[in-house]
């Protein structure tokens, strides 16, 4: 069975402090959602983000600018790149703005 990918799914984010809140997802496919924290340009997390939790707080203590966005797993198939390996054409693609806060 194939998965069908129905509408694009997208959502807001708005920052309050150095918590970030989001919006539902419309024309949500199902798979897995994730939170993809960057500092100073580098990526230092991703958090499963829950259906029924519309927050994150990242626990940094490092001052500097942080960014976070929205990420659904969009699965084309099993092909990797070697025994547990990266996947090749499944990804992670944003579904969200992002939004950025300094500690």
């Amino acid at each position: 069975m194939e998965q069908v990918f129905e509408g694009i799914p997208k959502t807001t984010l708005t920052v309050d402090g150095s918590t970030i809140l989001r919006e539902d997802v419309t024309d949500d496919w199902g798979s897995r959602l994730q939170w993809k924290v960057t500092f100073n340009g580098k990526t230092v997390t991703t958090a499963t983000a829950l259906r029924t939790e519309h927050s994150y707080k990242h626990p940094a203590t490092e001052p500097g600018k942080y960014e976070v966005i929205l990420q659904m797993f969009k699965y084309m198939n099993f092909k990797k790149t070697g025994a547990g390996g990266e996947y090749v054409v499944s990804k992670y693609v944003d579904i969200s703005n992002p939004v950025t806060y300094t500690l």
